[in-house]
């Protein structure tokens, strides 16, 4: 972690409200997906943060991408557009998938001629892809158990297992080509079971395709849902990594391409928020904190992400439980209703580490504020 003597020689130079991108953090982050699922290729959700030079960052480190719209699909385009035509048509069907199952057709008619891989789940979506954009490779997004992920996505997304295959064959007769299977397990996902069930969900469905005569499928999304270590209550990542290794090895064959949707394990450890206290209060004999970021700005994960973020303070001393709210003027701003804090006055600096997905990405101009100042370090 960036030491705490230089986030504040930051907040002093910048001012506040800060959010700090750590690319040694993302770096590290990477690496270690890497070298504990090495069969797994990585792209990186870039809706967990979209700061292109995280993107650039992890470009650099040889991921590949997952965008869920034009503006994410031009951010990672920045980082190849130097490259000849042929080159950017190659890199883009190798290493960008458009894993929203649902499209605009605006979209899928800019997106045609990159000859893209996409997600679909449905028959709707079919005949929409074969109009509009009928040069797309498919994936077929699978609804599978979201178990205990702090953020459910089944509700929303997934073709149910008894309609994939027939969905698959139809895409097949309208003259589109299914290169493989996607899943989510739900995001953080600290229910190991969820892959496991996943998994075997989905090698049925290869079985079963291949049984009724469609052989053209040699790709498995295992989505996203990796948990950031937030606490110590998330088992490390490797003993996650043991178990989908396990069964990726037992139900697929080893020249099966396989692919992951990383966002917030990578995001969100390179993130750290610096804010300022600006007010105090006594109420209902419990210590009141006002900061100039809230759930509005950087800390919108609490609300959006069901997340916690810990506040802690650069002063040393005797701590009591305290709350702490955003700047706004709206009663949804808090940020917790209970960090043991010591005491604080007006000027002084707070901070929150594994901020970095899902929190400055979301982040409004609500009320008149504006989100915190992005600065890079490490880059």
């Amino acid at each position: 972690m960036i030491p705490l003597s230089r986030l504040q020689q930051l907040a002093r130079r910048h001012g506040t409200p800060l959010f700090v991108i750590d690319h040694d953090a993302l770096r590290k982050a990477y690496r270690e997906f890497r070298r504990h699922l090495p069969r797994v290729q990585v792209y990186y959700a870039v809706k967990a943060n979209s700061d292109p030079m995280i993107v650039r960052t992890l470009f650099e480190e040889g991921a590949s991408f997952d965008v869920a719209s034009m503006p994410e699909f031009q951010v990672v385009y920045q980082n190849i557009r130097h490259l000849p035509a042929k080159e950017r048509q190659q890199w883009i069907w190798d290493k960008i998938i458009y894993a929203n199952p649902t499209k605009p057709t605006d979209t899928l008619e800019e997106l045609n001629k990159y000859k893209p891989l996409v997600t679909f789940d449905n028959r709707e979506e079919i005949h929409k892809i074969r109009k509009h954009a009928p040069d797309a490779g498919l994936a077929l997004r699978l609804k599978v158990p979201n178990t205990g992920a702090m953020v459910e996505l089944s509700s929303k997304f997934g073709a149910a297992p008894g309609e994939a295959v027939d969905l698959i064959l139809e895409a097949d007769r309208a003259g589109l080509t299914v290169e493989g299977i996607s899943f989510h397990v739900g995001s953080q996902t600290t229910n190991f079971d969820n892959y496991v069930q996943a998994l075997n969900l989905t090698a049925n469905i290869f079985q079963e395709a291949r049984d009724r005569g469609y052989t053209k499928m040699n790709l498995l999304d295992i989505g996203g849902g990796f948990p950031a270590r937030y606490d110590s209550t998330v088992r490390p990542f490797r003993e996650l990594a043991k178990v989908i290794n396990t069964e990726i090895d037992r139900l697929f064959p080893k020249d099966i391409q396989v692919l992951a949707e990383p966002g917030r394990f990578l995001a969100a450890p390179c993130g750290i928020s610096v804010a300022e206290v600006t007010g105090k209060a006594v109420r209902d004999g419990k210590t009141c904190y006002y900061i100039n970021d809230g759930v509005y700005h950087t800390y919108s994960g609490v609300i959006f992400d069901h997340c916690k973020y810990p506040v802690k303070a650069f002063k040393k001393g005797p701590t009591s439980i305290c709350s702490v709210f955003g700047p706004t003027c709206d009663a949804l701003d808090v940020v917790s209703m209970a960090e043991n804090l010591p005491d604080l006055e007006r000027g002084d600096l707070v901070y929150s580490v594994n901020i970095g997905a899902y929190s400055h990405a979301s982040a409004t101009y609500f009320n008149g504020f504006p989100p915190a100042k992005v600065v890079h370090e490490n880059r």
